[in-house]
């Protein structure tokens, strides 16, 4: 029997050398059309912020990145604010690992609510609602798309 790719990828920290595979994955998960990825400046801008975090999925063998996530964590809160799979490893448990690693580190660092802003309409919400994040606010035409389309932001947020 073959093995899920849930159960064959392998979640490793990233850095500021990683920028590249990130935005491939950026590009293939959030593509443009509901405004979502971050600019490769924005990525490179954060990432040497205190309490930043980014960790990538890989694929075993080759090591080629499949998925990544990027957090803040400040005080006793942290915030996930990007996730992101590639659309060929979509609903494979992937994007579950990698949630699952989020909240595996802030329990470690103390943290004692987690929260994540997501578009209205994202399959993803399905995800982060069954792990037992709730709905606490809503920003109205948060994102913005390339064909002038402007979307809610739901956030959530998750006592540990």
């Amino acid at each position: 029997m073959m093995a899920t790719v849930e159960q064959d990828v392998h979640i490793d920290t990233g850095s500021s050398t990683d920028i590249d595979s990130v935005m491939i994955v950026m590009d293939s998960a959030f593509g443009r059309r509901f405004g979502e990825a971050w600019t490769r400046s924005q990525l490179a801008g954060i990432l040497p912020m205190g309490g930043v975090s980014l960790m990538l999925a890989r694929e075993p063998g080759d090591g080629e990145p499949v998925g990544f996530s990027l957090f803040r964590t400040v005080a006793d809160e942290s915030e996930l604010l990007l996730l992101g799979v590639v659309t060929s490893h979509r609903r494979q448990g992937v994007g579950r690992r990698l949630l699952d690693n989020f909240l595996e580190q802030a329990r470690n660092d103390g943290v004692a609510r987690v929260h994540l802003e997501v578009r209205d309409g994202n399959p993803a919400v399905e995800m982060y609602r069954n792990v037992g994040f709730s709905p606490v606010g809503r920003r109205r035409n948060y994102y913005h798309a390339a064909d002038g389309q402007r979307f809610d932001a739901i956030t959530l947020a998750f006592q540990l």
